[in-house]
């Protein structure tokens, strides 16, 4: 089994996944952060300046770590997923679903064959630079890309059971902070936004998940049926490390 076929199982299987963003467009940090430990990485692509080149570069780092590479894409295009996808990524986390048709269209654009919508090339990481047959590459995708919707606006809360149940989902994952925003509240933490996390993350059909920050209590989320975290990013870490090291050295 692949590495991303493995993570696919594994989120499929509900295991207790950790990992964080990476915002820093240079695969020597997706590498550092690749022998750190965590169970999988995700580039910002929505919010940090990854082009197709930094995502491609980052895929390497990640792949000589062993450490499965999630991008979270700006938009859900075919071209984007195809160009991300081609890259050898473990999966796409797409922003703003608000429905099932959209998370069924995203899918489609995953996949090849006879009504689906990714194109093929034989020559990409993706395809192991033409060491697959073409019935192997196209089996092998199926298996190995995952695909998580983002669940942050008032649509998509109210369609994410259905989302959920959407072939080829693999989870669901909650953007608290666009979804505290369009519902016009200015705190993630605030009872109304944790409740509605609650309830995605009990959605039946898909793993589901969510950005915590680091230091935050997660048993909460976990006993609402939560197995994927995404705490912080090399920037928290960094501004929190520094804090942490004045502390140490001074007090104070």
């Amino acid at each position: 089994m692949t590495l991303n076929a493995t993570f696919k199982t594994r989120l499929a299987g509900r295991e207790q996944l950790l990992g964080l963003f990476v915002k820093t467009p240079h695969p020597m940090v997706t590498e550092v952060l690749g022998h750190s430990g965590a169970d999988f990485v995700i580039l910002d692509a929505e919010h940090a300046p990854f082009d197709r080149a930094a995502v491609d570069t980052c895929a390497i780092a990640a792949r000589a770590t062993s450490c499965p590479l999630l991008v979270r894409i700006p938009n859900a295009s075919p071209d984007t997923i195809l160009g991300m996808l081609d890259c050898g990524i473990a999966g796409i986390v797409v922003p703003h679903v608000k429905s099932a048709q959209q998370a069924a269209d995203i899918v489609r654009n995953t996949r090849y064959g006879q009504g689906q919508g990714r194109g093929f090339a034989g020559t990409t990481r993706a395809a192991d630079y033409s060491r697959r047959s073409l019935a192997e590459h196209f089996e092998l995708a199926n298996r190995e890309v995952s695909v998580i919707c983002q669940i942050e606006d008032p649509e998509g809360y109210d369609a994410y059971e259905d989302i959920a149940a959407v072939d080829g989902v693999d989870a669901l994952f909650v953007g608290r902070a666009d979804l505290a925003v369009s519902y016009g509240a200015n705190d993630f933490h605030a009872l109304e936004i944790g409740q509605k996390c609650a309830d995605v993350l009990g959605a039946k059909g898909s793993a589901t998940g969510l950005y915590c920050a680091p230091g935050e209590d997660i048993s909460r989320w976990r006993e609402a049926g939560a197995s994927m975290f995404v705490i912080g990013s090399e920037h928290t870490l960094m501004m929190q490390g520094m804090a942490r090291i004045r502390q140490d050295a001074f007090g104070g």
